[in-house]
């Protein structure tokens, strides 16, 4: 990912806030017949004393990535996301377009989890997500028995992280007011989530200093 000291972010919180709000990650593995990535949820050990990561996949999709092989995987993830239109930006801005984002790049080498670990993830996994449901449903042994023997736990100690949030903190205040303005209000490219934030990272944000 690009850098750029306007909106690139090294704190390590904002990272783990980023992943543990958007689990849905897209795990990358580079192997010997090319490229390989897929789609799972993913959730922040919190038991690790760095930032690691921890998950699951489906068998046989452990052997495409090659895991245990010793190399390294990107886990990319995601934030609100949408198109920002340079018909929102005040009198004498430059009218450019360009997309409010937050995205967060992991990297590490995956270790595979023994069978217990396996399970306890699969059940941290689910008691995560069913906690929010009005009539969670956990996991009884038997379930989480069936499940194990297809899937493949892993663990992933990152040891380099690239984030960025680019949320119009370089923009004039009267600009930053109509872009959430104007996704909030019904459009096209409204988006509540993106709005909410947006405010959130220009709260936070302080300008780059300059050499």
């Amino acid at each position: 990912m690009r850098y750029t000291q306007a909106h690139s972010v090294t704190d390590e919180q904002v990272a783990r806030t980023l992943i543990a709000e958007n689990p849905w990650g897209t795990l990358i593995s580079s192997t010997p017949d090319g490229l390989v990535a897929s789609n799972y949820p993913v959730l922040v050990d919190d038991e690790a004393e760095g930032l690691a990561l921890v998950t699951h996949v489906g068998r046989p999709d452990d052997r495409y990535h090659g895991f245990g092989e010793g190399r390294e995987i990107l886990a990319i993830f995601a934030g609100p996301h949408g198109y920002i239109s340079p018909s929102w930006y005040a009198p004498g801005a430059t009218k450019a377009p360009t997309w409010n984002f937050s995205s967060a790049h992991c990297y590490g080498v995956p270790q595979i989890l023994e069978p217990e670990e396996n399970a306890k993830v699969l059940t941290k996994l689910v008691a995560h997500f069913e906690q929010h449901v009005e009539h969670p449903m956990w996991l009884e042994q038997e379930t989480i028995d069936k499940l194990a023997s297809g899937t493949c736990g892993i663990r992933i100690p990152i040891t380099r992280f690239i984030c960025k949030v680019k949320m119009s903190a370089d923009k004039d205040r009267q600009t930053q007011a109509s872009v959430l303005e104007h996704l909030r209000n019904p459009g096209p490219y409204a988006s509540e989530a993106l709005a909410t934030e947006m405010e959130r990272a220009l709260a936070s944000w302080t300008p780059p200093t300059k050499d």
